[in-house]
């Protein structure tokens, strides 16, 4: 199969029942038909439901960049975690 953004090879690997095709060329990432609802199915088990919407609005601070980096890895991260050609 060929890249929709550069022409080249895709490569095909799968993570946790998710297949994932990638460009080693222009890094793109693409998922076929389903994939994305797996990954839904998937952060949905890992992070539980949800909240229910508030009607006031959320006034939390924006974790910051090093705060993200400390954090143990989540299911989204390791999906793509390796897919670095």
């Amino acid at each position: 199969m060929k890249c929709p953004a550069c022409g080249a090879d895709l490569a095909v690997s799968d993570r946790q029942g998710v297949e994932v095709d990638y460009c080693p060329e222009c890094r793109g990432v693409w998922l076929g038909r389903g994939e994305v609802d797996k990954i839904l199915e998937g952060a949905t088990f890992f992070y539980g439901a949800p909240p229910a919407r508030s009607e006031e609005p959320l006034h939390a601070e924006p974790e910051s960049r090093q705060q993200a980096q400390q954090r143990p890895d989540a299911f989204l991260h390791d999906l793509f975690k390796d897919l670095d050609p």
